[in-house]
């Protein structure tokens, strides 16, 4: 199993549309900077805890500040049988640049 990454151009519509489950594995402190609107927060740290609690069946992108510890927690759901995996290239700083919204 493997994931695919996803830019925030490709991300936008699917979150428009209510189709994909978004997570957010930076820490708390970073999290407290901003999330991307609808995102479910789950430090990275804890995944390995908490990934019975997601639906592996639902289409699930992760992201962190710049793509690498999402890439990681991507990798990590899709070796586990989560079966669509997506990691945001560039993570929220891509969002906030794309024009994404940020939520505070």
């Amino acid at each position: 199993m493997s994931y695919k990454n996803i830019s925030a151009t490709e991300l936008q519509p699917l979150l428009a549309a209510g189709k994909v489950t978004l997570i957010d594995v930076r820490t708390d402190a970073e999290m407290a900077r901003g999330i991307i609107g609808g995102a479910v927060k789950l430090p990275l740290h804890l995944l390995p805890l908490r990934l019975q609690d997601l639906d592996a069946q639902a289409p699930t992108v992760f992201y962190c500040q710049m793509g690498g510890r999402s890439a990681q927690a991507a990798a990590f759901a899709a070796n586990q049988g989560m079966a669509d995996v997506y990691n945001l290239q560039g993570g929220i700083t891509a969002w906030a640049h794309f024009g994404g919204e940020i939520a505070l």
